[in-house]
């Protein structure tokens, strides 16, 4: 104990640089979702709420596309942490075969029967809507091996402790995208599409220069041969091992916002364009629990790789503490501000109402559990406690976001409104559940290398 508190794995100037590139990049990230939302609506609330429609599949892919990468990432944070660098450099090269093999799998199912895929997920919406949503999902299916690609680099980087790379390619994504915005929906009025391709353009410089930079000789995780793409089920296993429980966790939690959304969906277009915004603008309320996420990662996974679980607790701790500060300046922010926010979106007075009365909300509700709803668990997952995270995730979802909501939406009518207050009451238990594991220590228990 005495060694572990005069050798911290890591000092503070190491957090520093870590987390202020995450909290940039997510910045950026959402920016993107957000730039879409933003400059579309000023076509038509029937193309806001397609692009809000689709959004919904394709974080269902990116989520899944996330966790199998957080496999790859706490694999090879493990192995840095007991310094074997052979092993962390044989993860990934493998990370790369799985992202490889999804991604293309998705894409082409994903262009072969987009419209199904939308008929079936979405239900009977207006036909306008159906149109714009279909243009936008066949160009973002295009984009998914990009993606792979750029998830597996990022969070290899993440894994070593440099969060710069993906923050500096989020960054040009971020400019591409709202730069192809402006001449593609402004300049020729492409619309929908051309939010789509400027999407595209974004997401494909990000996967190449990522790659790039992966392969530099100073990288310790680099692919030194090409040999080494040569499928390891030995560590494939390892990281599906984590990848799919992960993966189910975020698949499944999404296809519960799906089935939420496809009730928003007969509630009318007002309904569909609040939603939307509000999605749209709570991603940026909650950017501070998403970076102290990602930082997880590499800080938690190389002290339980290295055995110092007493660190292991403190720096969650720590990040914990970040993420519940960060969350109430955003939030109590976006109370006040809301109105003005929603202003700025073009929206029909009724849909600018709903939107305003689901974010005052979402603030009140996010302050005090969504760090323990989500944070908290990627710092177990970064333990390797991935069943335990798995099995409460998805009860709590199809208990709470799903059923309560068609219970209060359908019985109570209470409107957009009861589809949100569903959602808070599944935070609700998975604060309760989270926390008890975090105290009960079980999640640095799980032997994953």
């Amino acid at each position: 104990m005495d060694t572990e508190k005069q050798a911290p794995m890591f000092t503070r100037t190491q957090l520093k640089a870590l987390i202020w590139p995450l909290l940039l990049e997510q910045l950026l990230s959402v920016s993107m979702g957000f730039a879409d939302t933003f400059m579309v609506s000023g076509v038509s609330e029937a193309a806001v709420s397609s692009v809000s429609l689709v959004d919904n599949l394709n974080i269902l892919i990116i989520q899944i596309l996330s966790a199998l990468s957080t496999g790859g990432a706490v694999i090879a944070s493990q192995y840095l942490g007991r310094k074997d660098t052979k092993g962390a450099c044989q993860a990934a090269a493998q990370l790369y075969i799985v992202l490889g093999a999804c991604t293309g799998l998705v894409m082409a199912l994903a262009i072969l029967f987009s419209r199904r895929i939308l008929s079936l997920v979405f239900g009977s919406i207006n036909e306008d809507v159906m149109v714009f949503a279909h243009i936008y999902f066949w160009i973002s299916a295009i984009s998914y091996p990009f993606m792979g690609i750029y998830n597996s680099g990022a969070a290899l980087f993440r894994a070593q402790g440099n969060s710069r790379v993906s923050m500096y390619a989020s960054f040009v994504m971020n400019v591409i995208n709202i730069a192809g915005n402006a001449v593609l929906i402004y300049g020729l009025r492409m619309g929908v599409m051309g939010a789509a391709l400027a999407t595209l353009a974004g997401r494909v410089f990000a996967a190449v220069w990522v790659f790039r930079r992966q392969q530099r000789m100073y990288n310790p995780l680099r692919i030194a041969d090409w040999k080494d793409l040569k499928p390891d089920f030995s560590q494939i296993r390892r990281i599906l091992r984590i990848g799919i429980p992960a993966g189910l966790e975020s698949g499944m939690f999404q296809i519960g916002k799906l089935c939420a959304l496809s009730l928003i969906s007969t509630l009318g277009t007002a309904a569909i364009a609040a939603n939307a915004v509000a999605n749209s603008i709570s991603t940026i309320s909650n950017i501070p629990g998403n970076t102290m996420s990602l930082a997880a990662v590499p800080v938690i996974g190389q002290c339980v790789g290295a055995e110092k679980k007493q660190q292991a607790r403190h720096y969650a701790c720590v990040l914990m503490g970040i993420a519940m500060g960060g969350l109430f300046v955003t939030n109590t922010a976006m109370f006040f501000l809301i109105p003005t926010v929603t202003g700025w979106f073009h929206l029909s007075s009724s849909a600018a109402e709903l939107c305003i009365q689901v974010i005052r909300w979402f603030s009140v509700f996010s302050i005090f559990v969504w760090a323990a709803s989500f944070t908290l668990p990627n710092i177990l997952r970064s333990g390797g406690d991935v069943r335990f995270n798995m099995i409460v995730s998805i009860a709590s979802m199809w208990c709470c976001r799903v059923w309560l909501s068609y219970f209060l939406v359908l019985r109570l009518h209470m409107g957009l409104l009861g589809v949100w207050m569903g959602m808070f009451s599944d935070w609700l238990i998975r604060t309760l559940m989270f926390t008890v594991r975090f105290f009960s220590g079980r999640w640095m228990e799980q032997k994953v290398i």
